[in-house]
């Protein structure tokens, strides 16, 4: 056979093995349709959006609003400023908070770990009133802090003027704010965010259900939070685990307690069906030694500030291939974290993301000698 035939040959067999690969990997559906005003799926390690609708309407967002609340508590006891165990006066104005309530008495004093199991668990407006006042003396001071760690997580479309949810004009967040500070409990309090799943919580020898449905209804979801008024309609944000891939979902605005939790086991379902999570780097693993001019050392190590993670479609992780952009000349001296280019992952011709390299070592500058070889040398070059 000429060398001509060969190559038309290998190159067809080329062609079609790549063709049966392609056909046999199946199409990713589209996402169910959500009877929802708004709505958002994402993953917690890469942030990859898998679904959305709606995700940046300013929305009433009820009791979701103690997502924040909880957070910022767990903020102050982390900071050391108050503890679990710091006894709460009552005030008139929590004991009288309408709503949905964990019935603490006024004048009464209960911890700040009760009053967070009864905020969380039985969706208490009478606890986060009695702890924004504890944390900052006033419920409005309060909100103050919630919009400042708004503005921090990067919470932009959100405003808070209460620490419980009930409605008030100026009160708003979006689906996909709400995720992120649900992201920025489970990352920096797990071992207060295992408070989510707890079904139930006594006090004052009254037992009320946590109103998060789907905690008995798939043993994966460990979280997080349900909210409602007439204005917000039947709102919940949930988390669940499967394999090393952790989803969270938002719906607000449906219909009824059944529908929320319809809605959010759709997404979730869909998102652990159809994708999947890999971790592909470490953080401050070294990836690549570049030459380093005209410094005290000539080698540079290269790598990631945060662990790198990918979510692609269900059996494609071997198709992934990953490519890095280096900074062609690097010269002392070289601080600690300096960018120093870039890591690019992609799925064929789909770039799927992007990372920043760093340097992972701190280099000086070289003394004369070395300052004048290396000069020479890149001018060579």
């Amino acid at each position: 056979m000429s060398f001509h035939k060969q190559s038309v040959l290998i190159t067809t067999l080329f062609s079609l093995l790549l063709f049966l690969a392609q056909a046999h990997a199946a199409p990713v559906p589209a996402p169910p349709k959500i009877a929802a005003t708004g709505h958002l799926l994402i993953d917690f390690d890469s942030g990859v959006v898998l679904s959305e609708e709606n995700a940046d309407e300013q929305l009433e967002p009820a009791s979701l609003t103690k997502i924040m609340t909880a957070y910022v508590v767990l903020r102050e006891i982390k900071a050391g400023s108050i503890h679990l165990e710091d006894q709460v006066l009552i005030s008139q104005k929590a004991w009288r908070t309408p709503g949905s309530r964990m019935f603490i008495e006024v004048n009464k004093q209960v911890s700040v770990e009760e009053l967070l199991k009864g905020m969380i668990i039985q969706s208490g407006n009478d606890a986060s009133v009695a702890l924004a006042e504890h944390v900052a003396g006033s419920e409005e001071t309060f909100a103050k802090l919630m919009n400042e760690h708004a503005q921090r997580l990067g919470m932009l479309n959100t405003h808070f003027v209460n620490s419980t949810g009930l409605p008030a004009d100026t009160h708003f967040t979006t689906a996909r704010d709400i995720t992120r500070v649900a992201a920025a409990t489970i990352l920096e309090f797990p071992e207060y965010y295992q408070w989510y799943s707890e079904k139930e919580y006594t006090f004052n020898e009254i037992t009320q259900q946590n109103r998060n449905k789907l905690l008995w209804r798939d043993d994966a979801v460990d979280g997080i939070k349900t909210g409602h008024t007439d204005a917000a309609g039947f709102c919940l944000v949930a988390s669940a685990k499967k394999n090393n891939m952790r989803l969270i979902s938002v719906v607000m605005g449906t219909s009824s307690e059944n529908a929320r939790a319809k809605e959010s086991q759709a997404l979730l379902s869909y998102g652990f069906r159809f994708y999947e999570t890999h971790r592909l780097y470490g953080a401050l693993d070294p990836l690549a030694k570049v030459r380093v001019w005209k410094g005290d050392r000539e080698q540079l190590r290269l790598g990631l500030a945060k662990d790198l993670y990918v979510t692609i479609p269900r059996g494609q992780y071997k198709n992934l291939t990953a490519g890095m952009n280096i900074n062609p000349t690097i010269t002392a001296p070289v601080g600690l974290n300096q960018e120093m280019g870039t890591v690019k992952v992609s799925l064929g011709d789909e770039q799927v993301t992007e990372a920043t390299l760093i340097a992972l070592d701190d280099i000086a500058e070289g003394g004369l000698w070395q300052t004048l070889k290396d000069t020479a040398l890149l001018w060579l070059e």
